[in-house]
């Protein structure tokens, strides 16, 4: 490709809305141009990214043994309805109507569409296992779209859904679909980590994340030093203390005056903040299932965790009260919250297990300005209605495998793999018959990789003053070839005409800079596109026999004969 005859459209300002790198950056190079919230139209350098992605995505899903299909990105209500995701999905879900006053949605995911599928094709055991794949555009309506691709509301995905007789057959293609994708995102160049999830909205008994490592990630993990342990933190359990040490104080009540968090009230009383406990009041499905109203304890520098907190029986779609409710219950306004004294036939307690081993520690008095410190299990207030584990890890906590200690990185999650079961095979009456001749439901995988956050997440983790810096696979060409003064001197064009053609005659994806640029003007957009060689070409290159070579990685460009820079621009 000659730049002289691509769309290459760089800018140096962008959006204040920009907050994140890979949304500056991809805008910069103009790889992207936004047209309303969370969505835009990719450029002709910003798809050749993407079909890099969507290429090795494929390649390896192919090679998994996986089919390839497309399924309709409308789909009608009928099929949700069965599955009862057309309410539960919530506000993300794009409900549409037709001329004729049919519903249907723009897919955000392809559950029920694939096993509406599946039902009619699937007939026998004998047809199974098989895995259906697609790279197909889906939608979600963001309630706050932003950071570019990393959260936009229309986005290219690769979804799969394999189909099994047995829970065995389903755990072989999901231990190859977790290979598959460790070696998608090996080949695409980038630092990730696999992590055990939270199989959440889509259900299932077994899930992991895909995990681009980034400081800028929005998800945290956690990982041990001394063994292969990982796991998102809202997922990842924490250890059970010790046993309960006895009482050592009598309980008394101390003034706090202005003094509303767990931090502040430890320096005001002289005591380590792991003394204190944090009251947290929320609402639950009903008293009848366990719910009502909670009060969820968690170690004063600890924070609760939500997914955890949902487990509990009755708290499985909690919300945080109001200040009024918590009046109501407990007569003080938060930041002097505790559990002493309250009525524990209108309250409920849900205690972490840390705080459920703790002895002589102070919780809110349920009066403002006041908190009450020694206070005792069993002594001073009756053991806790729950105990369980509740509140986020947090760095240096104890590995649950017992090897290590943990520590805690950001992450982009860029690929999930789902050990579905047979939760959408039963909703929808998908079955096949067994080799005794028995109507069975079908075992359900579902596995997807974001390829078009892939794009960000790897700008993410690869950039820097002068601009993206491409791992070597992603990189819209691996070679830039750059002329200066072409026109002072017809053998430069020649020349890097002749290794321009070279290079692509020998499967070396190569771009010719042949815009007559000022070498400065030239240079910046070679390094803000990221390309990862570049090969100068010059009069006085030519006249000592060299051409000047920089890798984009390099702090420094060298002086090389052709032979040399050409096995360099090889790898």
């Amino acid at each position: 490709m000659r730049l002289s005859q691509f769309h290459l459209a760089t800018v140096k300002e962008v959006p204040a809305d920009a907050e994140i790198a890979s949304h500056r950056l991809m805008l910069r190079a103009g790889m992207l141009r936004k047209h309303a919230a969370g969505l835009y139209t990719w450029s002709p350098l910003g798809l050749k990214v993407l079909k890099k992605v969507e290429n090795i995505v494929r390649e390896e899903m192919d090679r998994a043994g996986a089919l390839e299909v497309i399924m309709p990105t409308i789909q009608p209500r009928e099929l949700w309805d069965e599955t009862g995701r057309w309410q539960k999905f919530g506000p993300q879900l794009l409900k549409i109507k037709d001329r004729k006053e049919a519903e249907y949605c723009y897919a955000p995911t392809a559950e029920e569409v694939v096993t509406d599928f599946a039902r009619s094709e699937l007939k026998s055991y004998k047809q199974l296992p098989v895995n259906f794949y697609q790279v197909n555009t889906k939608f979600r309506d963001e309630i706050r779209p932003r950071f570019g691709v990393m959260r936009a509301r229309e986005f290219l995905m690769k979804d799969a859904y394999s189909f099994h007789i047995d829970e065995d057959d389903l755990g072989r293609e999901y231990d190859n679909m977790y290979a598959t994708y460790g070696r998608i995102f090996t080949r695409l160049g980038l630092a990730f980590r696999a992590v055990a999830a939270d199989t959440g909205a889509i259900g299932g008994s077994r899930s992991h994340e895909f995990q681009v490592l980034a400081d800028s990630g929005e998800d945290a993990i956690a990982f041990s030093d001394g063994s292969d342990y990982a796991a998102n933190v809202e997922l990842a359990a924490a250890l059970a203390p010790g046993a309960r040490a006895g009482a050592g104080e009598a309980m008394r009540e101390v003034p706090t005056p202005g003094k509303a968090t767990c931090a502040d009230v430890a320096a005001l009383l002289g005591i380590d903040i792991k003394r204190t406990v944090k009251s947290v009041c929320v609402i639950g499905d009903g008293v009848d299932k366990g719910g009502g109203f909670v009060l969820a304890l968690v170690r004063g520098d600890h924070e609760v965790n939500e997914v955890k907190l949902q487990k509990i029986a009755g708290l499985a779609e909690y919300r945080l009260a109001t200040e009024q409710e918590i009046l109501d219950a407990l007569g003080a306004k938060p930041g002097y919250l505790g559990p002493v004294g309250v009525d524990r036939g209108k309250v409920r307690i849900v205690a972490d297990r840390e705080v459920a081993a703790m002895a002589d520690f102070v919780v809110g008095a349920n009066k403002v300005d006041f908190h009450i410190a020694g206070v005792n299990w069993g002594r001073d207030l009756a053991e806790p209605d729950v105990v369980a584990d509740i509140r986020k890890v947090v760095a240096g906590d104890a590995s649950p495998d017992g090897k290590g200690t943990l520590k805690i990185a950001r992450g982009i999650e860029v690929g999930h793999v789902f050990a579905l079961g047979t939760k959408y095979s039963e909703a929808m009456n998908a079955s096949v018959l067994d080799a005794d001749g028995k109507n069975r439901p079908m075992q359900m995988g579902c596995y997807g990789i974001g390829v078009s956050r892939i794009v960000a997440a790897a700008i993410e983790q690869n950039h820097d003053e002068a601009g993206i810096v491409w791992p070597a696979p992603m990189a819209p060409w691996r070679v830039a070839v750059c002329m200066i003064n072409p026109k002072n001197d017809p053998k430069v064009t020649e020349a890097a005409t002749a290794l321009y053609d070279e290079l692509n005659a020998a499967g070396i994806d190569t771009v010719l800079d042949d815009r007559g640029l000022r070498p400065g003007a030239m240079f910046a957009d070679i390094e803000l596109i990221g390309v990862p060689h570049r090969i100068v070409v010059s009069e006085r290159g030519l006249a000592a026999g060299t051409f000047e070579y920089r890798a984009r990685r390099d702090s420094e460009s060298r002086q090389l004969a052709r032979a040399e820079a050409i096995a360099l621009a090889r790898g």
